[in-house]
């Protein structure tokens, strides 16, 4: 039994300690809260609608994800998206929008589509990331208002100066302490001394209570109460499959990260799965959807969290937080907080990317400032990686396309030869239709693929179109080393093509590159 437990837990100890998984769990516990609270407020709704979302999403995706070791939670990505939702049609259509969001997640899931996250460049990585730690960053500056509200004004003289001062200890204590001693993580250990220092001095700071009241009951099953009509669900669609692909790549995306730090491999499509089981139970007990945290990951990362243990302690200490120990946490300063989060985005930012500038492709480092720039100015991190893939596969078909070429000569026998060389797809059709001259070759001519691949249904009609202009001028055309596949495609094979598949033949173009 206990050996069973170890493994679902996917617990090591040459990897981590019982005691680092314990007490990463309550870290990112304690910096959850102020977390959930806020995009509870950027969504138009109950901060304890934020912590319950925290607390299902991270629980489910724990048990059942495929990182051990990744936080999930509520996050800011989706709650930019449901704002609309929430003020134009209310909260139920947000609870119910996140319901749906969590059914198309898991049918990602089930057909295996988390997969396609491999296909993101690592530029685009970078740029995500580097946006990520800029909006972690520039997030907490709403701290410093005196004020939960969007126009309250910022602190001036001594509170700011006293918020400050607090920020750059917990800073420094996070910094610091890993180089003396790695007993206690850096990040609990900075929040209990600037607690400790706040409340034993009685210094005027603003702290969690200042955001809200956490204190709440168990929360109760409430299907959302809406029509079950056609009109419902062309309302929270379009929402739900936003929130959804936002929710994925975040989570996917996050999983990669993990993958590199820990040297170990997520499972995408299993992650896929418990997002969506996640998000479709949290919309049942009124919550507003979530995907996974960067910050908090990382937070648990470094901390020592590897196993699901930590992930698992984590969303029962929020659920711990919420009925039990509120009071106490609510005069937590919310400099601890901040500084540690300062800490998250000076440690998320690649700052390795900065140093690939003058070495890697200028079209790389321009994939990654754009996804960089979108990540920070719009908060929408699926279109931001969206266009990152966009663009750079328009500019690896570019470079693509300017490597087909083509050796030609005359044999003995007066038969014209031309040798194909680089990938045929539609980006290289322009360039390979220049290589022939119909008219002026003789009266046979052998084109061989050996070299070359028919990558899609665009280079497959640009070589029927070749046959179908020899034919035109009444010249008798071979085409060698060509798939079946691409045969049973090409209109006029039966008459000109000669193909010589025991010297390739394993070669099938159209199945394996569509």
């Amino acid at each position: 039994m206990r050996g069973k437990l170890v493994n679902f837990l996917q617990f090591d100890k040459k990897k981590g300690s019982l005691k680092d998984e314990v007490l990463s769990g309550i870290t990112v516990a304690l910096a959850l809260v102020p977390e959930a609270i806020a995009f509870a407020f950027i969504a138009g709704l109950s901060p304890m609608v934020g912590l319950y979302t925290a607390f299902f999403i991270g629980i489910i995706t724990a048990v059942f994800g495929g990182r051990p070791g990744m936080i999930s939670g509520a996050t800011g990505a989706i709650a930019v998206v449901i704002v609309a939702l929430a003020q134009i049609h209310g909260t139920e259509y947000v609870f119910a929008a996140v319901i749906l969001m969590g059914l198309i997640q898991m049918l990602v899931g089930v057909l295996k589509l988390g997969k396609f996250i491999r296909l993101v460049p690592q530029s685009v990585i970078y740029g995500f990331v580097n946006g990520l730690a800029i909006i972690i960053f520039v997030a907490q500056f709403g701290q410093f208002k005196t004020g939960t509200e969007a126009d309250a004004p910022y602190m001036q003289g001594d509170p700011l100066y006293m918020m400050i001062g607090l920020i750059l200890v917990t800073m420094a204590i996070i910094f610091f302490l890993p180089k003396i001693t790695k007993a206690v993580p850096s990040s609990l250990a900075a929040i209990v001394v600037v607690s400790l220092v706040v409340i034993g001095f009685n210094i005027p700071t603003k702290t969690i209570g200042d955001l809200a009241t956490i204190k709440g009951d168990f929360p109760a099953f409430a299907f959302p109460d809406v029509p079950f009509s056609w009109e419902t669900l062309e309302i929270i669609f379009p929402f739900s499959l936003v929130m959804a692909g936002v929710g994925l790549i975040e989570s996917l995306l996050t999983l990669t990260l993990i993958d590199e730090i820990t040297d170990t491999r997520g499972n995408g499509n299993k992650e896929s799965l418990a997002q969506g089981l996640a998000n479709t139970v949290t919309g049942m007990f009124g919550g507003m959807g979530g995907c996974a945290m960067i910050g908090q990951s990382l937070i648990n990362v470094n901390a020592g969290g590897r196993s699901r243990l930590s992930g698992i302690l984590a969303a029962l200490g929020l659920l711990s937080i919420v009925l039990f120990v509120g009071p106490f946490i609510e005069k937590i300063p919310m400099a601890a907080l901040v500084g540690l989060m300062f800490m998250v985005a000076i440690g998320t930012f690649e700052w390795a990317s900065l140093k690939v500038f003058g070495k890697v492709p200028m079209a790389d480092i321009i994939v990654m400032l754009i996804v960089t720039l979108v990540t920070v100015f719009w908060h929408n991190l699926a279109l931001a990686v969206l266009i990152g893939v966009v663009v750079s596969a328009l500019v690896f078909a570019w470079e693509n396309a300017k490597r087909i070429r083509a050796r030609k000569y005359v044999d003995d026998d007066g038969i014209k030869h031309y040798e194909i060389f680089g990938p045929l797809f539609f980006g290289s059709i322009a360039v390979f239709n220049e290589k022939f001259d119909i008219q002026n070759d003789p009266e046979e001519v052998i084109i061989d693929f050996k070299e070359s691949r028919l990558a899609d249904l665009s280079a497959i009609e640009a070589v029927n179109k070749l046959t179908e202009r020899y034919l035109k001028a009444g010249k008798k055309l071979h085409l060698r080393h060509l798939s079946k596949d691409c045969i049973l495609l090409l209109r006029n094979a039966e008459k000109l093509v000669d193909v010589n598949i025991e010297e390739d033949p394993k070669y099938k173009v159209p199945v394996d590159a569509i």
